[in-house]
Formats: structure tokens, sequence, C-alpha cells
């Protein structure tokens, strides 16, 4: 399979926020279905760097080093007796204007750009991570401090299921979805011995989500990362025809 983007994804928080279900319906791809952990739904305010980015296997100059941040939910498409776990992205808010118009021409992703940045020290037992966005001329920005030990999700956590979704949907319209695949191992984690979230998510994803502004993540957590890819082919499932 043609590998379309490959990169290192490195320090990715996740902060994981409870959601009314309702509020992501109109979000949400024909033909998958919202994926629940222990009955409830999530959305993740994600950061992370983008490094060594490649573009069909050769290197982008100048741009292939970057802060992403992203706003995504938690879904699931059943095909027979084959479950494909996956996600959807609210935004992707990168800082360079030729990878993001790349990315939505081709995918019709969402992709905005504003200035990001991030500072990231590394003693012996502990490490602190903080990316930041500029928005609305304000530096938003999601912190963690964690432990350098490294150790595998344990099975059945929400951890496992906050990272462990292995397919993305794009929703085209209201009758057609693109699904892609992504390629990565299953990734080690640190503990997280402190954080802090400092976003206006109603200026940065819309009325539907100014309750995040008020709510509490119910879990924090980074991975180590690793290389990723992800797959060129993208396969149009479209309902039109489908009976109602």
């Amino acid at each position: 399979m043609t590998i379309f983007l490959k990169a290192n994804w490195e320090n990715i928080i996740m902060a994981n926020y409870e959601i009314d279900p309702a509020i992501l319906i109109p979000f949400l791809p024909k033909g998958v279905e919202l994926d629940l952990y222990a009955g409830k739904a999530y959305v993740s305010l994600v950061g992370f760097m983008f490094k060594k980015t490649k573009l069909f296997n050769v290197p982008i100059p100048h741009f292939g080093t970057f802060e992403e941040i992203n706003l995504r939910f938690y879904v699931v498409r059943k095909e027979g007796d084959t479950v494909k776990r996956g996600v959807v992205f609210i935004n992707e808010t990168i800082p360079y204007p030729i990878v993001a118009w790349m990315a939505n021409k081709l995918y019709k992703e969402h992709y905005t750009v504003v200035p990001t940045k991030h500072e990231i020290t590394t003693e012996i037992t502990s490490k602190k991570v903080q990316f930041e966005w500029l928005l609305n001329k304000k530096w938003n920005s999601i912190y963690v401090e964690a432990t350098t030990e490294s150790k595998p999700m344990k099975r059945e956590s929400l951890e496992k299921f906050i990272f462990e979704h292995y397919y993305g949907y794009t929703k085209i319209d209201q009758n057609n979805t693109e699904e892609y695949k992504l390629q990565h191992p299953s990734w080690q984690v640190n503990q997280v011995l402190d954080y802090k979230m400092d976003c206006d998510f109603t200026a940065m994803y819309g009325d539907a989500f100014s309750i995040l502004n008020a709510t509490k993540p119910e879990a924090v957590f980074i991975a180590e990362g690793s290389s990723v890819g992800i797959e060129w082919k993208r396969n149009r499932l479209n309902f039109e025809n489908e009976k109602h």
C-alpha cells in the first residue's frame, strides 16, 4: 500500500473530555456511529510534534517539523464481522499554510493555520511539554509534566481506547464519507504528574463546543509516539441510494 504521508509524531498529549453525544451528531460522517467507552462519548484536545515529514517518501524542506493541535472524537464502522475504530477531526491546526492547503485540497480535511510554538524540557525522571497556539491575539496552551519512564498501555483502559483508533473518517457531505487508515505501533505512555489547559474552545472550534470551556478533562494522557504512516488510498463511501 502506497504511503502518502510519513512522519514522526512525538510527545502526543491527549486531554479527554466527556461530552453529550448530541453535540457530536451534526459532525458525524454518514456510515459510522459514535464509539463509546463505558457508555460515554469523548472528545480529545490533542497537541503533538510533527517531525521528519515526508510526502510519498520525499522530505518536505523547511516545513517538515511543526506543532499540531486538533480536536477529535471517536467513531466505529461495522462491516459484517469487521469492526473499524476510527477518529473524526473537528479541526486540525498547524502553522504552515502550504501544508494545510495540500491537506484540505487533496483530502477535504479541516486544517486551519495559526502561529504555534512549543517548549519541551527533559530531566532525568521527568519532562515538561507545552504546545501553544495564537488565536485572537491570545496564546492558548496545553501543558503536561510527566515521567520520562514509559510503559505499555493497560488493556481495556481509557488510555488504550483513546489512543488506539487506526482509521480516520472525513465527512465530505451528507451522503459521502472518506475512510483512510493510519499505520503505527501501539505507543508507550508516560505517567502524567501535572497538567494545565488554557483553550478558548468557543473561538477555536465554535459555539457547539463552548461547554468545554467550563469542563474539566476526565483524564489527560501523554504518549511518546513513533513513526506514523497515512495510506494514500481513501475509500469513498457513498450512501446516496441508501434507504432511510
